[in-house]
């Protein structure tokens, strides 16, 4: 065979294309151009939504295995815990009964010694439920609104309780709603009673969250850690017996003749979306009497006319 007909081109094996680098070069550029095309016109969009399609009966099948080991163990995880929450509950609620049943047998008794000593029923508080609406603009203030107003018979100056004590005060009346100055606004001031010493004193807010303190108190004044301090009763707005607040800190210092005590208001304030507002007991309780001065004056006035 001549040498001339011999085919001397390479095998398909081994014939030779464009190099790597060009390769590399031609496909990230049509990946770069087919991502921004997507992302432009949206064109595997219905591609990608008809292969979700397709494979979710796969996926189903592929997560039944593994999501009936997860039930099973959240199940017995959760009778466990519903065994042992109605352990707990039937625990609080005989604990309940017990207090119920001494309130009533101390009601009694108080009632019965009322009767003998001659006093006056405990005054009866009217009560208006209300819903917070929003928290006020200021920033620097603690302070809410309520959707009850004077029209529904909320009066100037009426606490503010929820369940786990006192919220604040009513500040303003407007008709449909009222404004709330809560016990950490730094204006808010309510007397106060330690139960555990019979001491009365005057709590304070700082305007920082729920954090309130007691001011003026002597250094050597018995208070500690953890007292709960309620209300007094003797100013003639807040009923006696709430719950206010709790000592959560008293500083002493040897140059300074009063303590630093710091209190965390038993009523948190944040997230509360229901109240309840009492009427003052000055509404129901006698005039004041007049100083004699005036009582004085009075009486020039009308001998005069």
């Amino acid at each position: 065979m001549p040498l001339g007909t011999l085919d001397r081109t390479p095998p398909p094996f081994f014939r030779q294309g464009p190099s790597a680098l060009t390769k590399l070069a031609v496909f990230s550029a049509l990946a770069i151009f087919l991502m921004a095309a997507d992302s432009r016109l949206k064109y595997t969009q219905p591609i990608r939504a008809a292969l979700a399609t397709v494979l979710l009966p796969v996926q189903r099948a592929l997560l039944v295995p593994v999501d009936l080991v997860e039930g099973g163990s959240e199940y017995l995880r959760g009778l466990d815990h519903a065994i042992v929450g109605e352990r707990d509950a039937r625990a609080r609620l005989a604990a309940q009964a017990e207090r119920a049943a001494r309130v009533e047998q101390l009601a009694a008794e108080n009632a019965r010694l009322r009767a003998l000593l001659g006093l006056r029923p405990a005054l009866t508080v009217r009560t208006h439920t209300a819903e917070v609406l929003y928290e006020a603009t200021d920033p620097y203030s603690r302070k809410v609104f309520i959707d009850r107003g004077s029209t529904q018979g909320v009066l100037l100056g009426s606490p503010v309780i929820n369940d786990a004590g006192v919220l604040g005060q009513v500040t303003r009346v407007y008709p449909l709603s009222a404004e709330i100055t809560l016990l950490g606004d730094k204006d808010a001031a309510i007397p106060v009673l330690n139960p555990r010493t019979q001491q009365r004193s005057a709590a304070f807010g700082v305007g920082d969250g729920d954090q309130m303190e007691l001011r003026f108190m002597s250094g050597n004044a018995d208070v500690q850690v953890g007292d709960l301090l309620i209300t007094s009763g003797v100013d003639g707005v807040y009923p006696p017996g709430l719950a206010v607040a709790s000592v959560v800190k008293v500083e002493r210092k040897a140059d300074s003749g009063f303590a630093r005590i710091g209190l965390r208001a038993t009523a948190q304030s944040d997230g509360v979306r229901h109240v309840l507002v009492l009427d003052p007991l000055s509404a129901q309780m006698p005039p004041r009497p007049e100083p004699e001065a005036e009582a004085a004056a009075r009486l020039r006035k009308g001998a005069k006319r």
